[in-house]
């Protein structure tokens, strides 16, 4: 392969992953588990900070499908996406994404970061380790003061916690 076709092929790779990332996020918000099964790799693992997931794609779908069993609508918005290739067929990269999901009849609003691993597997990309780790969340009406308390991870039933990004001060 010339230069250019590995410059080329490159481009797609970047293509194909941030498809990917866009393609995971439709999925969630549609339900749809068929095609978020499609975006793992068959010994994928999922995982949010310090709460396991699952592994493997049927544990994987089973561990997001039950966690969006406990939410209305849902929108999950990419900001940006940094990829880093080791070789043709393995990447990493770091996702930036707000959410807004519908929890307990109210309205969370927050920021993640999802520190991935892709692997090229049945001839295309897919997410070979997906961790999603928390910036800020609460209730829509905290958002004002999310980024600025040390406890800016507040999920509808569960106690206030530190977010998984602290700023050193």
């Amino acid at each position: 392969m010339s230069d250019i076709e590995r410059r080329i092929r490159r481009m797609e790779d970047r293509a194909e992953l941030q498809d990917l990332v866009v393609r995971y996020f439709i999925a969630s918000d549609d339900d749809d588990y068929e095609t978020l099964a499609s975006t793992f790799a068959s010994d994928g693992t999922f995982s949010a900070g310090s709460f396991p997931g699952g592994v493997g794609r049927d544990a994987v779908v089973e561990c997001l499908r039950s966690g969006r069993s406990m939410m209305g609508p849902t929108v999950h918005t990419p900001n940006y996406a940094l990829f880093a290739f080791q070789d043709d067929d393995h990447a990493t990269g770091q996702v930036g994404a707000h959410l807004e999901l519908s929890i307990g009849g109210r309205t969370v609003f927050g920021a993640v970061r999802y520190i991935d691993a892709y692997a090229r597997a049945e001839g295309r990309w897919q997410f070979k380790r997906r961790d999603m780790r928390t910036i800020h969340m609460g209730p829509w009406e905290d958002a004002g003061t999310s980024l600025t308390t040390e406890l800016n991870v507040r999920w509808p039933g569960v106690p206030p916690m530190r977010s998984d990004y602290p700023k050193k001060v």
